[in-house]
């Protein structure tokens, strides 16, 4: 296979807006009853977790996570809840970036593994359950 030596000096990582859409537009494609459960569902996207979130999670690098749900899953809502900050999905840019320089997988196909993982724990979801949507996504 010829490479075009042009592509790759053009080439370079999305920004986080455009990782953002690209978020939103996988999103878009997931089943469609998986998509109405997550009205409300705030994605969001910035490079790092902070230092903060890292020690919460016992992580011991910045890119050791990929994303994250905050916020109160389904199972745990009941409808006498006071007001609270809407739920919210975060993808880590540079982490998922390295993942993706790492294995032989679209960087599409990673945001969706991660979105879908990350809504799942907002349903209480199995790994099964998860593994289940994901192959039904398209």
């Amino acid at each position: 296979m010829l490479y075009n030596g042009a592509m790759w000096t053009s080439a370079k990582a999305p920004s986080l807006a455009e990782m953002e859409t690209l978020a939103h537009e996988v999103l878009a494609r997931l089943p469609k009853t998986f998509r109405d459960l997550c009205e409300g569902v705030i994605v969001r996207v910035e490079d790092f977790p902070t230092e903060e979130i890292l020690d919460e999670m016992g992580a011991e690098s910045e890119f050791d996570l990929l994303g994250l749900f905050q916020g109160i899953g389904l199972p745990q809502q009941s409808q006498g809840d006071i007001a609270r900050l809407p739920n919210l999905i975060w993808l880590y840019r540079r982490p998922i970036l390295d993942y993706w320089a790492e294995h032989d997988e679209t960087l599409g196909r990673i945001v969706r593994h991660v979105l879908i993982h990350e809504i799942g724990h907002h349903f209480g979801l199995s790994d099964d359950d998860m593994a289940a949507i994901e192959m039904s996504a398209t």
